[in-house]
């Protein structure tokens, strides 16, 4: 019986730990983005989506080729106005906050994103009531959401590297 009770037990702990994933954090001094649709109605979210492509655009074309976080905090510090000239173009009441925001804890791909309030570029469309797309503007992890083919090893692997380059700097 107590054979029995140890194979068990063994068993138990060894399911437990293959099933258990490892999971790497984004660091802490990351710069996150986020669009909220105003609501969950396919009109609110397909709007949500044009214009997170088209800001993300305009976002890259300012920060492209920031070297760390001071460089790409300025430049988003300064540069509010050309986002605000992209929302412009909309049909929408928004508000865009640049400073600490609330995030609630998320996992994609493997990569635990944990709740908090973060510094981040936070776009709320309307009421703010919809589901939200987001990713993390620096290190620029947003750029690797565009490669769909990324299977999570993969997807683990370059959001490693790239925070490594960036956040070691």
């Amino acid at each position: 019986m107590k054979k029995l009770i140890i194979g068990l037990f063994l068993l138990v702990v060894i399911s437990v730990s293959i099933n258990e994933k490892e999971h790497f954090l984004i660091p802490d001094d990351a710069i996150r983005f986020r669009i909220i649709a105003n609501s969950d109605s396919k009109e609110d979210q397909d709007l949500k989506i044009n214009i997170k492509n088209n800001v993300e655009k305009e976002i890259y074309k300012l920060i492209g080729n920031a070297e760390n976080i001071d460089d790409v905090r300025k430049l988003i510090t300064n540069n509010i106005d050309k986002i605000d000239n992209v929302m412009k173009k909309y049909n929408v009441s928004y508000d865009i906050n640049y400073g600490n925001n609330y995030f609630p804890e998320k996992e994609y791909k493997g990569i635990s994103y944990k709740e908090g309030n973060y510094e981040s570029l936070v776009i709320t469309l309307g009421n703010g009531l919809g589901h939200n797309w987001w990713c993390v503007l620096f290190p620029p992890l947003c750029l690797l959401d565009e490669q769909e083919n990324l299977d999570n090893a993969e997807y683990e692997l370059y959001a490693s590297k790239l925070i490594n380059k960036f956040v070691k700097n």
